[in-house]
């Protein structure tokens, strides 16, 4: 029978009162009998109050005095911002328990709503009507002999009893990570940076319940939905394709794309992208959330990006390696294969803690860029701990890496390393946050595999390093920072530190040891006054041989890629953006001129300059002396324009045109660094799920 299906939250001691919605609120609804009570006892007298009026007005009906039927008719309901009570759904075995309920919810006086950050919120409960009825205080008798006879055979019901309730936009409310993508970050960034709030925005990517907190999601699609009724039109232009709901359970499946054509008009090369992917999320019960993609892709690129994908091929035969994907095999003769599956499990035991294990990708920094810690590199296993209280945040992420060039392999296998990190952000004042990094790259060497001294969050890696010897893994340190002009306008900057010799980085000589970089920024919300046009300056700074080691596999890289900075080391970088929405339309604009310094990788010349950061500082060019973009000095220009239409926000599918034009000049042409120019035009349409970089 039906009501077994909601076994789990009725109580014999007492009527259960479940809040289904993961929505994290300041206080419950009140109703007038509840306007003395203190705070801390809202829920309670929330409770009683309603299930004294539901004892009071519920009228049972004759047919079920008529038949003795004993068990719950249960209610999903929601109070409103407005403070009125809405039936969501109700489960009863009998009609006329069901339009009892009904009337007598609809019965119910209005109150004051919940309320988030002092603002009014909806939330939804569920409760279980005890039929005969309960008073308010009394047990509810059940037999512990177990079913009865005629119990046993309503189970025969039970999989008709699964009912699917309606989608309320879950994914809002939950402890899911919000797919990094900078356009989209730019549309909730004004919110979370107003003067004045107690949250941390250096630690992405973001989880739906902590941004939701400071923007609507909710508010934010409902003015972008269109008019339709027909089931295609309502799946293609605003909802997510497949949506399953329980009490306690929900899921979303949509099925997606990148598929792109254009062409690089210098190199007379027709480019294409062509992937196909699914993904789900979803949560079950209040703690645990989960999301996954299946990503199945075949391309061909712009010259330069084909060529830099090539630079950093793999070990073992593959061809190369697609920027911030992974590891490509050869399609057709000129075009790559590249297959990528990212996911995560959230965990939320409490409102201080959130774990996550997954595969997929972290960045640390308010900028464009992040010289400690980015998304730049392909996807990796994970492990996570959020910690917030008071004024701070704590992120501690381990991670497993892998080095795939020829000679860190190891009996043909990929030779693994691990990194542990731990980022402390604090809210020093209403305006100014400061954030500390530290990070150590260790191998597993001795069989040493994954060290469980890194598993402690707290003591510092600097001094775990040295405790299992001094050569034994490469540690960095660095310091962010960030402050709110006023609620339109904020200043951020990092500070990397890879060398803890203070001569050498203070010493001004150009050692080889002051293995340093900055990162200076500005932010400006609706700039000029016309809403949604948002404009960011960057500037960035970092020494040669930084990032890099002396040992074979201990940089600052996975897969042949940087962990932080794309440029990887030894360059400085300017960057304007300008990103704009109204609608479903949207644009950006981005310029970027950078200084590089190349090594020569010649006869004359193989000497390592400090750019390429799988570099050995054994090769260095030299002790002393070193001055930034040294070597085969390169100017670089990047301008990159894209303008787009969201077909459907809920999955953000769009579709867009972008132009591309890129201008590479080298002091010598070499065989793998020569000038050259691109103008790449291409068009597309993708669900957007991840950062795309082509500045490099």
């Amino acid at each position: 029978m039906k009501y077994f299906f909601f076994f789990f939250i009725c109580s014999i001691s007492g009527v259960s009162f479940g809040q289904t919605s993961l929505a994290q609120y300041e206080k419950y609804p009140v109703f007038e009998e509840c306007k003395t009570v203190t705070v801390d006892l809202l829920e309670d007298c929330f409770k009683d109050t309603l299930h004294q009026f539901i004892y009071e007005n519920f009228k049972v009906p004759e047919k079920v005095f008529t038949e003795n039927y004993k068990g719950n008719v249960n209610v999903l309901f929601e109070v409103t911002k407005e403070g009125r009570f809405k039936v969501l759904y109700i489960d009863a075995i009998y009609s006329e328990l069901k339009e009892e309920a009904k009337r007598v919810f609809e019965s119910l006086p209005e109150v004051e709503p919940a309320t988030f950050n002092g603002s009014p919120a909806y939330v939804q409960f569920s409760f279980p009507i005890t039929i005969p009825l309960v008073a308010p205080g009394e047990s509810i008798v059940h037999s512990t002999a177990g079913l009865t006879e005629n119990e046993r055979e309503a189970l025969a019901d039970e999989f008709d009893a699964i009912v699917n309730l309606p989608y309320t936009n879950e994914e809002y409310r939950s402890n899911i990570n919000i797919p990094l993508s900078h356009h989209n970050y730019s549309l909730f960034d004004p919110a979370l940076n107003k003067v004045g709030l107690n949250n941390h925005t250096a630690q992405k990517p973001y989880i739906y319940s902590e941004v939701n907190k400071y923007y609507d999601f909710e508010a934010a699609e409902k003015e972008l939905l269109k008019n339709k009724t027909s089931w295609f039109g309502r799946k293609f232009w605003n909802e997510h394709l497949v949506t399953v709901k329980g009490k306690d359970y929900w899921l979303t499946f949509d099925a997606g794309v990148d598929l792109q054509a254009g062409k690089d008009i210098d190199a007379a090369i027709d480019t294409y992208n062509n992937t196909r992917l699914v993904y789900t999320q979803g949560g079950i019960g209040k703690h645990l959330n989960f999301f996954g993609v299946i990503y199945e892709s075949q391309g061909r690129f712009a010259d330069y990006f084909n060529r830099y994908a090539e630079s950093i091929l793999p070990a073992g035969g593959n061809p190369a390696i697609i920027p911030g994907h992974g590891i490509a095999k050869r399609f057709r003769s000129d075009s790559y294969d590249y297959p990528v599956a990212t996911g995560h499990i959230s965990y939320t035991p409490s409102k201080f803690f959130n774990l996550q294990l997954g595969h997929g990708k972290t960045f640390i920094g308010d900028g464009y860029r992040s010289l400690l810690f980015s998304d730049n590199a392909s996807p990796y296993p994970f492990l996570k701990m959020n910690t917030t209280f008071w004024k701070l945040k704590y992120t501690n992420t381990w991670m497993s890496l892998r080095d795939v060039r020829p000679e860190a392999t190891v009996d043909r296998a990929y030779r693994t390393k691990y990194m542990a990190t731990h980022y402390l952000s604090y809210n020093i004042t209403k305006r100014l946050n400061l954030g500390f990094f530290e990070s150590v790259i260790w191998q597993s060497d001795n069989d040493r595999g994954f060290d469980v001294n890194y598993l402690n969050p707290i003591i510092f890696y600097r001094a775990i390093e040295f405790s299992t010897g001094s050569r034994s893994g490469n540690a960095l340190m660095g310091i962010s920072g960030k402050y709110k002009i006023n609620d339109r306008v904020n200043i951020y900057g990092q500070l990397i530190i890879d060398e803890f010799s203070t001569s050498d980085v203070f010493g001004g000589a150009g050692s080889y040891k002051n293995k340093t970089g900055y990162q200076l920024g500005l932010k400006y919300y609706d700039a000029f006054g016309l809403k949604n046009l948002y404009l960011q300056t960057e500037y960035n700074r970092v020494r040669p041989y930084t990032y890099s080691h002396n040992s074979i596999v201990l940089n600052y890289g996975h897969n042949n890629q940087s962990m932080a900075h794309t440029l990887g080391a030894n360059f400085s970088e300017f960057i304007a953006i300008a990103r704009y929405q109204k609608g479903r339309i949207y644009g950006d604009l981005k310029l970027i001129s950078a200084k590089r310094g190349f090594e020569f990788n010649t006869e004359e010349d193989a000497s390592f300059y400090g750019g390429d950061i799988y570099g050995t500082e054994n090769d260095r060019v030299s002790e002393n002396g070193n001055e930034l973009a040294q070597g085969n000095t390169t100017d670089f220009f990047h301008a990159e324009l894209q303008a787009g239409y969201v077909i459907n926000p809920a999955t953000n599918l769009k579709i867009y045109g972008s132009f591309i034009y890129r201008n590479f000049e080298p002091k010598i042409n070499t065989e793998t660094v020569f000038e050259n120019q691109t103008s790449w035009v291409n068009f597309g349409i993708r669900t957007d799920l991840f950062n795309w970089y082509y500045d490099f």
